[in-house]
C-alpha cells in the first residue's frame, strides 16, 4: 500500500496539501507528513507538519482534553526556556514557509498555543524543538506495541 493510501486510512479522509512523509513510526508507516503551504484548491494550509499516526494523534487529543493546551500555554509564558523554544520554532517555520505570513500552525495570532498536535508533529520532524519534545514526553508509550495503522 502506498503512503498516500495509508495516510488516508489513518486520517479517515484524503490528506490535504500533502507533500511527503517526514517521520515514520517504528513499523515503517507514516507518522508525520509535511504539508504544502497551499492545498489543491489554492487555500492556505498553515500547518507545516501533520501528525498522522493514530496512536500519537489520540494520545495528544487526550492531553488536550485534560487541559493540556492551557497548561502548556501557561508554561510557555512562564518558563523562559520554553518561551525561547516556542519563538525559535515559530521563526524556523517562517523560514520554511515564507509564502505564508502566519507562521507556525497550532499557535494563536498573539503567540498562545491552540493545538498540541502541531507542536508535537514539528518536534518529531525537527528534533530539538524543546516545547514539542516536552509535550511528547507525556505520551506513554510514545509508540504502540503494534502498528495502529494495521488495525482496520
Amino acid at each position: 500500500m502506498d503512503d498516500r493510501r495509508i495516510i488516508e486510512r489513518q486520517l479517515g479522509r484524503p490528506p490535504r496539501a500533502f507533500r511527503r512523509v517526514v517521520v515514520r513510526c517504528p513499523f515503517g508507516r507514516p507518522a508525520v507528513t509535511e504539508q504544502a503551504p497551499f492545498d489543491e484548491s489554492g487555500e492556505p494550509f498553515p500547518t507545516t507538519y501533520w501528525l498522522t499516526c493514530r496512536h500519537l494523534a489520540a494520545a495528544i487529543a487526550r492531553l488536550e482534553a485534560e487541559g493540556g493546551v492551557e497548561r502548556w500555554g501557561r508554561l510557555a509564558r512562564e518558563d523562559p526556556r520554553l518561551a525561547e523554544s516556542l519563538e525559535r520554532g515559530h521563526e524556523e517555520q517562517r523560514r520554511l514557509r515564507p509564502e505564508l505570513p502566519g507562521g507556525i500552525g497550532g499557535q494563536t495570532r498573539t503567540g498562545g498555543l491552540k493545538c498540541l498536535h502541531a507542536h508535537t508533529a514539528f518536534a518529531l520532524a525537527r528534533p530539538g524543538y524543546e516545547l514539542g519534545e516536552r509535550i511528547l514526553a507525556e505520551v506513554e508509550p510514545l509508540w504502540p506495541s503494534r502498528c495502529c495503522s494495521d488495525s482496520d
